[in-house]
């Protein structure tokens, strides 16, 4: 399951889950301000930092919706509206990343090298520049977080959690996982496959896989990991296809840029060739997540829930 999970792994479903709340919450929270301190020098900030970042504010807002009612709604609100603002932000940089990466994997690995005049050289190399430059939004909204002084607010809002009958955490989680599961289906059961409807679903699948993490000591270990994996073929297969479509997007965009200073022609290659092969991409996943998958995976999860 990942490192990520062992604080929660070692709590007792017994455990008053106010206590689970603080010590998963702020443990959630801490590591996304952990990694976003590293912001601050933006060129040390390698690929892998800016995916781990952008994975921990996603893992810190599902722990905010699983035990978010624990806490005051203001104190709350507060840090939800950072964590999608820190998101947002390392979401851009880590999807030039990503396309930075590929376009030099597919120049280094041709075998005909391309001459000087076909633009790719010059694409390159602009997508390098808004790769480095997209790393200084990071840097400014952790010196931001630091005047309003993040580490402060978290510690007020974990000494608030808030009080009340006791609730064991696995009440609170057999109460808690249902909706978020149902969500998740609701989508998964959708006729449409269009390119929202997979975005949207990739992350809602995201969102149940950080919130079974959470989960763990109360749910049965072998049917929770046989869903956990399930979800995690899930992501790498619209994986493929949200990164090609969300390169052609971006290209198509691009092109229609009269300040873009390289060949026009060599982005329209781009553009067909990423819709190519995010249609492909579709076309595979569609194949794969057929009714039967879908209904055999809705009945693990019931299975899970009624053991």
């Amino acid at each position: 399951m990942g490192s990520s999970s062992n604080q929660v792994d070692q709590c007792d479903p017994g455990s008053d889950v106010r206590e689970v709340a603080a010590g998963v919450v702020r443990g959630r929270i801490d590591t996304v301000w952990r990694l976003l301190q590293k912001s601050s020098q933006p060129r040390r900030l390698r690929p892998e930092d800016v995916h781990q970042l952008r994975v921990a504010t996603r893992r810190a807002l599902v722990a905010l919706e699983v035990f978010g009612e624990r806490f005051p709604s203001g104190r709350r609100e507060w840090f939800e509206r950072q964590l999608r603002r820190i998101r947002k932000t390392a979401g851009e940089a880590r999807d030039l990343d990503v396309l930075t990466a590929r376009l030099e994997e597919d120049r280094g690995g041709s075998a005909t090298r391309r001459g000087p005049g076909d633009g790719s050289e010059r694409l390159l190399t602009m997508l390098q520049k808004q790769r480095d430059a997209s790393r200084r939004p990071i840097g400014d909204v952790h010196a931001k977080l630091v005047d309003q002084d993040w580490p402060s607010r978290l510690d007020e809002m974990i000494a608030r959690v808030r009080g009340g009958r006791r609730t064991s955490f696995e009440r609170h989680v057999r109460r808690r996982l249902p909706p978020i599961i149902e969500r998740f289906f609701s989508l998964a059961d959708r006729k449409a496959r269009g390119a929202e409807d997979l975005h949207e679903l990739r992350i809602e699948g995201k969102k149940l896989r950080y919130a079974l993490e959470m989960c763990g000591a109360v749910l049965p270990s072998q049917a929770m990991s046989r869903c956990h994996e399930s979800l995690e073929q899930l992501q790498k297969r619209l994986g493929k296809f949200t990164d090609h479509a969300a390169a052609a997007d971006r290209f198509r965009r691009w092109s229609k840029r009269k300040a873009v200073r390289c060949s026009r022609t060599a982005i329209a290659a781009l553009v067909r060739r990423e819709t190519k092969l995010a249609d492909a991409a579709q076309r595979d996943f569609a194949r794969w997540w057929k009714r039967s998958r879908r209904r055999g995976l809705r009945r693990r999860f019931e299975r899970m829930l009624g053991g």
